[in-house]
């Protein structure tokens, strides 16, 4: 756990993410990285010279099997409150609408729910999940399929909600993730998307792996240009606070 709170930490510095009073949403999914960083968290807010409160919000998508009894657990010996709202985000997408690409609708529709809802209970904060890879991922999803360069920022404002999102573990490495999990023994709840491991992102996500194997330094480099102000300027911390369309 030290290597997860040193990446919260090190982003918290580089992209001031948390401010004294914030009140911190933290989105859980029931994956891997969203309750990795729900523990994180509850344990950064105590040694962290910023007092900020969190609470988890959950959204279920309407697909079945889905069993929140164990995230349920685990924010109550977290001490962290947890309110879980039930949509038919995955019945609409694949069983009214049948979209054959469902990935982008259905992220949007559980950001758009998501964000509606920790703006209706007035959090300043609303942090995600996303790791290292996630950004080395949709850069390069970006540059492939939109023939742009982006990424999301770790830090981005929306002026929509007046609602700030964070992803404190930009800089941790997925490996590390997956290993800390296990040796958690974190209540991961299985994915029941049908579309779970066949879509752009995993073939995305396997080319990566495939280019780090011949460039082991790869991800290294490439985390390094994203925030190569000179250059590219997609990390620029001096863009933090300006709206999400300014930032896209």
């Amino acid at each position: 756990m030290k290597t997860v709170l040193g990446c919260i930490r090190r982003a918290d510095q580089d992209f001031d993410m948390f401010q004294d009073g914030d009140r911190v949403a933290v989105g859980v999914s029931g994956g891997k990285d969203s309750l990795l960083l729900l523990q994180a968290l509850s344990l950064y807010r105590r040694f962290s010279h910023k007092r900020f409160s969190i609470k988890a919000l959950m959204l279920t998508l309407g697909l079945e099997p889905f069993d929140t009894t164990g995230v349920e657990a685990f924010c109550r010996a977290l001490d962290v409150p947890l309110e879980i709202r039930r949509t038919d985000i995955g019945r609409i997408i694949f069983q009214e609408r049948r979209e054959k690409n469902p990935c982008a609708l259905c992220a949007k529709m559980r950001r758009g729910a998501l964000n509606d809802m920790a703006a209706a209970e007035g959090f300043s904060k609303l942090a995600l999940g996303h790791h290292r890879e996630d950004v080395l991922e949709t850069f390069l999803m970006s540059l492939f399929f939109e023939g742009r360069l982006h990424t999301f920022h770790p830090v981005t404002y929306l002026s929509r909600t007046g609602m700030t999102v964070v992803r404190p573990m930009v800089y941790l490495p997925e490996k590390h993730i997956l290993h800390i999990a296990r040796t958690l023994n974190l209540p991961v709840v299985k994915n029941p998307c049908p579309a779970d491991g066949h879509t752009a992102r995993q073939e995305v996500k396997e080319l990566l792996r495939t280019l780090t194997r011949q460039y082991p330094n790869l991800r290294t480099l490439m985390l390094s240009a994203l925030r190569n102000r000179e250059q590219y300027g997609l990390w620029d911390k001096k863009i933090a606070g300006l709206p999400e369309d300014v930032i896209k």
